[in-house]
């Protein structure tokens, strides 16, 4: 293992390597792509294979078990190489430290530091006393932040013509099962100034589409003095020029007015893509989630975006097995599923997250029934949307590249497909780089994505 002299020299050198692990979801994305700026800035070289890297930093998730447990995983294997002689330094990040601070050394006590999310701007600096200091400890982790921080000065992960931007952190929503507020704090809106200049920044740096993420989209400029609203903020990112797509993603269903909808009617960049997390459709199940929609009018919601944009694409997440589920409530929430014939759609099986009230809920419903009906979901699901796959063979659509591979083989994405969630377009014989726009025909289908070529002129 290096010493502490040999890391503060490499420093200086400029030749110390630091392998990121980035984890999690779009807004946790970002999280990770402003440390990896921070970290360059601070004068690390970054992009190392974090299985040979001198710091390994690993931006984790700590939303639902199943990303913990991966979460664990990945710090796990950075501490076997670490024993190893290959890693010298482990740092873990994100929203499983801001979840289970110092605890997390229980785990292993070959971590190195433990970073919340406040620290996240100042990462760098940490870096450096971590190699710098011996005796260094990282300072505690405090509560949940309460204000917004700048996510100016991003290296981006992903090919440089999509980005994601933040427009608020936080929730006040209180479902039962949800850990968001007690790891990212109550909801706060992103100044519509600083989210217009971030906007711009990634504009001006390539970005072509942006995904607008939030814990809760719709509820954006709620909390702002000057009354601004999403509709407010949509209008300045479309006066952006170099924007052609914007992307609305997280759009809390009750939140979706009918202001909303013709805002996206109207607007020419906002893409008519609705991403809905409506989570269950029993009323019986969303009373006891502490959800306010209940089934009528979540139909109803449904049946106004289609009649206001009969070419929407419609995704959702939906959460199955959660305790006091019938059999019922399954089956009613099966045949909704029929009716909606959701383009997408996500499922988890409910899992119990410490301090959430569902967690100790009783009526728990078995983990072998919970398996089996997110199974029996999924593959209705998968029919509708082998379906719709089927139907578009022989239409002409607009498709945004995002990589051209050296056979010419390329892949990108029609408006409804949203980058990292959803299924692709595969491009035969694309003749234009990673970032264009072009004309394609669908000619086939594989599973749930689409097989295209270029159309003529």
């Amino acid at each position: 293992m290096l010493s502490f002299a040999v890391m503060k020299r490499l420093r200086h050198e400029k030749k110390i390597r630091v392998g990121f692990v980035a984890l999690g979801c779009p807004k946790n994305m970002i999280d990770s792509e402003v440390m990896l700026a921070r970290i360059g800035e601070a004068g690390f070289l970054i992009g190392a294979d974090p299985d040979q890297a001198d710091i390994v930093v690993i931006n984790t998730c700590g939303f639902i078990e199943p990303a913990k447990q991966e979460a664990l995983e990945a710090i796990r294997q950075a501490v076997k190489q670490k024993r190893r002689g290959k890693v010298h330094r482990v740092v873990v990040a994100g929203c499983l430290s801001q979840r289970m601070g110092k605890s997390l050394f229980k785990v292993t006590e070959e971590i190195d530091a433990v970073i919340g999310l406040d620290q996240r701007n100042v990462i760098g600096q940490i870096l450096i006393d971590l190699i710098s200091d011996s005796s260094f400890t990282n300072s505690p982790i405090s509560g949940p932040a309460k204000e917004n921080h700048s996510d100016s000065g991003r290296l981006l992960i992903n090919p440089g013509h999509w980005a994601y931007l933040r427009i608020s952190e936080g929730c006040d929503r209180h479902c039962a099962f949800c850990t968001i507020p007690s790891i990212r704090g109550r909801f706060r809106s992103k100044p519509i100034d600083q989210t217009e200049k971030e906007a711009r920044e990634l504009a001006d740096s390539g970005v072509l589409e942006l995904n607008l993420v939030a814990q809760d989209t719709t509820s954006y400029g709620k909390d702002l003095d000057n009354g601004y609203s999403l509709s407010d903020l949509i209008g300045r990112l479309e006066q952006i020029e170099t924007l052609k797509w914007i992307r609305l993603l997280y759009l809390y269903p009750t939140s979706i007015s009918d202001e909303l909808i013709e805002m996206i009617v109207n607007c020419q960049k906002v893409l008519r893509y609705i991403d809905i997390p409506i989570q269950h459709i029993s009323n019986d199940v969303l009373k006891a989630m502490h959800r306010p929609d209940r089934r009528e009018t979540t139909m109803a919601l449904i049946d106004r975006l289609r009649s206001a944009m009969p070419d929407v694409v419609l995704r959702t997440t939906l959460i199955v097995g959660y305790p006091g589920e019938t059999e019922d409530d399954f089956e009613g929430l099966l045949d909704f599923v029929r009716w909606a014939r959701f383009d997408a759609l996500g499922c988890f099986s409910f899992s119990p997250e410490e301090g959430t009230p569902a967690a100790s809920m009783q009526d728990v419903v078995p983990e072998t029934i919970k398996q089996q009906r997110r199974k029996v979901l999924m593959l209705t699901q998968q029919q509708i949307a082998f379906e719709k796959a089927q139907a578009l063979i022989g239409k002409e659509l607009t498709c945004l590249v995002d990589v051209v591979g050296d056979d010419g083989t390329g892949q990108g994405r029609f408006y409804g497909q949203a980058p990292e969630i959803d299924s692709v377009c595969l491009i035969r014989d694309c003749s234009v780089e990673a970032g264009r726009f072009i004309r394609v025909r669908v000619i086939d289908t594989a599973d749930y994505d689409l097989v295209v070529e270029q159309a003529g002129d």
